[in-house]
């Protein structure tokens, strides 16, 4: 399947409020992990990758702007620079579908409208002030500020959330309900989240180090990733650059467990064997591979079994890297900011680095991590892949603008 080609990317993440700051940050292994600042939090981890609190003129009403949660926010700025960078006119936008992945919503304003309303600072919870808790306010907004009217749906799927939406957005690509699609992400801290993640001790204390021997969990980031997914006759048809292209995706769910993973990684197993397949690439095709890599413990150490499954003696030649060591776990966006940064990896011919990575595990022994800073790299295809809670696994294949 080689019909579905990239033309347009967009980022918000802890990196900065655009894709030139991600991107330069991914070449000079910066650190987007810091101090949590958003709310005060007392418990075993106060870091996070948080984002910049971005925000633009939309042509939305005042009472929808006001409105707007973080997520949101974010959702508009990343979807405004994918569609701007893909040259999307307002008679092309009027089909184009919008397919979004996410996990919080608005929650973050949620809680502080109530704990305001709890605290006697507002004698009222107002309606108007939840109205955005909805998963759904995104694409929502999104397609109202541009006019983007074709086919919409909101996918959650914890965090292959966004990963599921860029597979969704191709179907309805490759079945002719639409020849463009915004394929996004979107999530924002909030306490809940926070503080579930702290309760299962899946946070580390300090910052997340995948594929460590000493690894302790992971660091909760936020941000948004979009990409703008067109037929490729379309796309050549308007003589826009194309970025990347979407060779193939694979989708499963192992329903082993409402946290954790199928301990030899049955679903994830499927879902890169399926992308391969779709895509019609040999695992001496794969270059690149953007992993999951969480950092925590269980996820680390299955990941790196469910890649040996599948590349074999082939692993030990195709470096691997964790986007999550530079931007956090950013949940329902995580799949969709890190296809972004596999779509740079593949433009730019530039690995993206392991922050924090000083001793490999041993399951990841004989495996070709990138540390930083990032190194270099002629790569013609490349897999990235996103693990959700409750055994929801989605890959995606991408390939270079052209074939090799």
């Amino acid at each position: 399947m080689a019909g579905v080609v990239i033309t347009g990317l967009g980022a918000v993440s802890a990196l900065g409020p655009d894709v030139q700051s991600l991107r330069a940050g991914l070449r000079a292994g910066r650190d987007g992990i810091g101090p949590l600042m958003l709310f005060e939090y007392r418990g075993r981890s106060t870091v996070a990758a948080e984002a910049p609190d971005v925000t633009a003129e939309w042509p939305l009403p005042a009472a929808t702007v006001r409105r707007l949660s973080r997520p949101d926010r974010f959702a508009l700025v990343a979807a405004g620079e994918a569609i701007a960078a893909a040259g999307l006119d307002r008679r092309t936008l009027r089909s184009t579908a919008v397919v979004v992945g996410a996990t919080t919503g608005g929650m973050f304003e949620t809680e502080s409208s109530y704990r305001d309303w709890r605290a006697g600072a507002a004698s009222t919870l107002r309606t108007s002030r939840v109205l955005g808790t909805s998963l759904a306010t995104s694409g929502a907004a999104v397609a109202q500020a541009f006019g983007a009217y074709g086919p919409q749906e909101t996918a959650s799927t914890a965090c292959s959330s966004s990963a599921l939406a860029i597979a969704r957005a191709a179907e309805m690509i490759e079945t002719g309900r639409a020849a463009v699609a915004v394929a996004l992400g979107t999530d924002g801290l909030c306490r809940l989240t926070y503080a579930g993640f702290d309760a299962l001790q899946a946070l580390d204390p300090e910052r997340c180090r995948p594929f460590d021997r000493e690894r302790r969990g992971l660091t909760l980031g936020e941000g948004a990733g979009a990409l703008v997914l067109e037929d490729a006759a379309h796309a050549r048809a308007r003589g826009v650059r194309i970025v990347a292209r979407l060779l193939g995706w694979g989708t499963a769910t192992d329903a082993h467990h409402p946290t954790a993973p199928h301990p030899e990684g049955r679903g994830a197993v499927v879902a890169l064997r399926d992308a391969l397949a779709m895509a019609r690439l040999a695992p001496r095709d794969v270059d690149y591979v953007n992993a999951h890599g969480t950092g925590t413990p269980q996820n680390d150490a299955v990941e790196a079994a469910v890649l040996r499954a599948i590349f074999g003696d082939e692993l030990a030649r195709i470096p691997v890297s964790s986007t999550k060591s530079q931007i956090g776990h950013t949940l329902g966006a995580a799949g969709a900011l890190e296809a972004v940064v596999t779509a740079i990896a593949l433009a730019d011919a530039v690995l993206p680095p392991t922050l924090g990575l000083r001793e490999a595990d041993p399951s990841w022994a004989g495996v070709d991590l990138v540390t930083a800073p990032g190194r270099a790299a002629a790569l013609r295809a490349a897999v990235s892949s996103s693990y959700g809670f409750g055994g929801h696994n989605v890959t995606l294949a991408l390939g270079r603008s052209e074939p090799a």
